[in-house]
């Protein structure tokens, strides 16, 4: 037998099988479970009320400015009613 022609026949061979095994694989009741798993869980977190991350870090960084504010303001205002209470002579 011609080994060149061996060769080439045995990579057909492959060639054909590989074919086989991905179209077992794409119809395989494995990939339709993942499938439907994909489409159930798209469907559940679409009902959930979510934000994107950078989103979610932005609103933070605003609430802890938010808060230094405020923690300024009421020392301020403790300084001020501290100051109006003192009698004065």
């Amino acid at each position: 037998m011609n080994s060149p022609r061996l060769i080439e026949e045995i990579a057909a061979k492959i060639d054909e099988i590989g074919e086989r095994l991905s179209g077992l694989a794409a119809n395989s009741p494995a990939r339709s479970l993942e499938k439907n798993v994909k489409a159930a869980l798209a469907c559940a977190t679409s009902k959930l009320d979510l934000v994107p991350k950078e989103e979610f870090e932005v609103q933070r960084e605003l609430l802890l400015k938010a808060l230094d504010r405020l923690a300024e303001l009421e020392a301020r205002v403790s300084t001020l009613e501290a100051g109006a209470q003192t009698p004065s002579s």
